[in-house]
């Protein structure tokens, strides 16, 4: 919603997205099925300098593997290959290959301490001129508990679904469909008045 704003009022500009810090549930999953992998997780972590070169306009430019780096902490199972596991995961196509990835082997007692949260956020970036004048919008997100922070959004929009339905609107809507007013639990009246 963010990057279609952004580009709706910047329209002559560039977007660019950063995932992290935080985890990614789908590429610690790719980790954990690894034969000799007993436990894994994989944090997103964008780049700063990459971050800094999007808040200049720059974002567009750049690579895969400028904006982001991954970075693994993964427990072996005893007698497993290191060595081997660490290849894998590295050169694991849609997941890892196309990025600098950093893999420490951690045993499962850290891994249990320091390694069983949720956390993630990201960064949308924008910049774009108006006339002879350049503008950057920016939106982040800072998670300590990605799902929760979803069932959220899940719960605005089943809001949202009720409305439609009260109106006699059914049909399949995608996030962008909804009006940013049905998501909220306030009336058109009381968000007029606060926010207005």
């Amino acid at each position: 919603m963010n990057r279609v704003l952004a580009q709706a009022v910047l329209p002559q500009g560039s977007g660019c997205t950063f995932w992290g810090r935080g985890v990614s549930q789908g590429h610690s999953d790719a980790i954990r099925r690894i034969d000799g992998v007993e436990a894994g997780i994989q944090y997103t972590i964008p780049i700063a300098t990459a971050v800094e070169k999007a808040r200049k306009g720059h974002g567009a430019i750049l690579t895969t593997r400028e904006k982001h780096l991954r970075e693994c902490f993964v427990v072996a199972k005893e007698g497993a290959d290191k060595a081997d596991i660490e290849n894998k995961i590295k050169t694991m196509p849609y997941y890892f290959s196309d990025y600098d990835t950093v893999v420490h082997f951690i045993g499962k007692d850290e891994f249990t301490a320091n390694h069983s949260g949720m956390a993630h956020g990201g960064f949308v970036i924008h910049s774009g001129g108006t006339g002879g004048d350049t503008h950057t919008m920016e939106f982040s997100l800072n998670l300590y508990h990605n799902a929760e922070f979803t069932a959220s959004v899940l719960v605005a929009y089943a809001r949202a679904a009720s409305r439609l339905h009260r109106e006699g609107r059914p049909g399949a809507y995608t996030a962008l469909d909804i009006p940013i007013t049905y998501l909220s639990s306030k009336s058109g009246d009381e968000l007029r008045k606060e926010y207005l």
